[in-house]
């Protein structure tokens, strides 16, 4: 399992000046330890502050392509890597383009292609405050492929974690703002067709899917406010949540972890795999459970 370390964000504490890192960690070793991955290429690490991550394998060799969105000095853009062996990454290409000025999180689809959220309107902090202040739903989905660059679903109050069903067919996004799960349909052309929401009650921040039952799996923040304004005093919570049989007419909603932040700060993504979990944060450490 892929995961980030150092993110720099508006808004949010941070707590070293060192540049971001990537890790790989094996759930199912008897003591998990992450691994730092080398990266090779023409990046710029001293600036390198990831955000989120997508893993992409290609059938036709079975090479594994990691997609980090990055925010080098509080830019946006997506970084492609190539996974070799020896937990090295090589870097590939930088992708920038004017529709993805805001990147939150990102699913891949092919080797150059991809999904991304853009978790604010537009990139003028002072009209997208008056956007959230008015209620607009004016944040959208990009589909990037080196062909063509389109926003393929907008609507949305604030877009952040996305992924993609074990059968490629659906689309779930994160609106963190209305507390809920968009669910949508891929189409010919990859235009995404809006089917549903479901809500979940917290501020869902990113989606993992469960490859064998489907189950969508989300890092919640139970109290916004905590986590904006640190206090070391009274922490931010963590809080997880399980979507089973999302497609159905009555979606089981479930909290399946919750924290005062005594354990674990500011749960972002719980990524499930083979029995175990693994619980990651926005600034704090991350938290490895069985969940047999």
């Amino acid at each position: 399992m892929f995961s980030t370390q150092g993110l720099k964000f508006p808004g949010l504490p941070s707590f070293s000046d060192e540049p971001g890192k990537m890790y790989i960690l094996d759930l199912l070793h008897p003591k998990p330890t992450p691994v730092e991955l080398q990266i090779k290429g023409d990046l710029d690490l001293n600036s390198f502050n990831p955000h989120g991550i997508s893993v992409y394998m290609d059938e036709a060799d079975d090479s594994v392509y990691l997609f980090v969105v990055n925010h080098p000095e509080q830019k946006s853009q997506v970084e492609i890597f190539h996974f070799v062996q020896e937990n090295t990454l090589v870097h590939l290409k930088t992708i920038t383009h004017p529709l993805l000025h805001s990147v939150n999180d990102i699913v891949a689809v092919g080797v150059e292609n991809f999904y991304a959220t853009n978790y604010r309107s537009c990139s003028s902090d002072a009209l997208n405050f008056l956007t959230v202040l008015m209620g607009l739903p004016w944040c959208d989905v990009v589909y990037y492929s080196p062909k063509e660059v389109r926003v393929a679903a907008d609507g949305i109050m604030s877009a952040n974690g996305i992924n993609i069903s074990p059968c490629k067919r659906y689309i779930y996004v994160s609106d963190i703002i209305d507390h809920e799960v968009d669910v949508f349909e891929r189409q010919e052309g990859e235009q995404l067709v809006y089917l549903k929401s479901v809500a979940v009650g917290s501020l869902c921040d990113n989606i993992d899917v469960d490859h064998k039952t489907g189950d969508i799996w989300l890092g919640c923040h139970p109290n916004g406010m905590k986590l904006s304004q640190y206090d070391p005093e009274d922490p931010p919570g963590s809080e997880i949540i399980k979507i089973k049989n999302i497609h159905s007419e009555q979606p089981l909603v479930t909290q399946e972890y919750v924290d005062n932040g005594r354990v674990i700060m500011g749960s972002s993504i719980a990524a499930p795999y083979e029995g175990k979990l693994l619980i990651g944060t926005v600034f704090h450490k991350a938290l490895y459970c069985d969940l047999k």
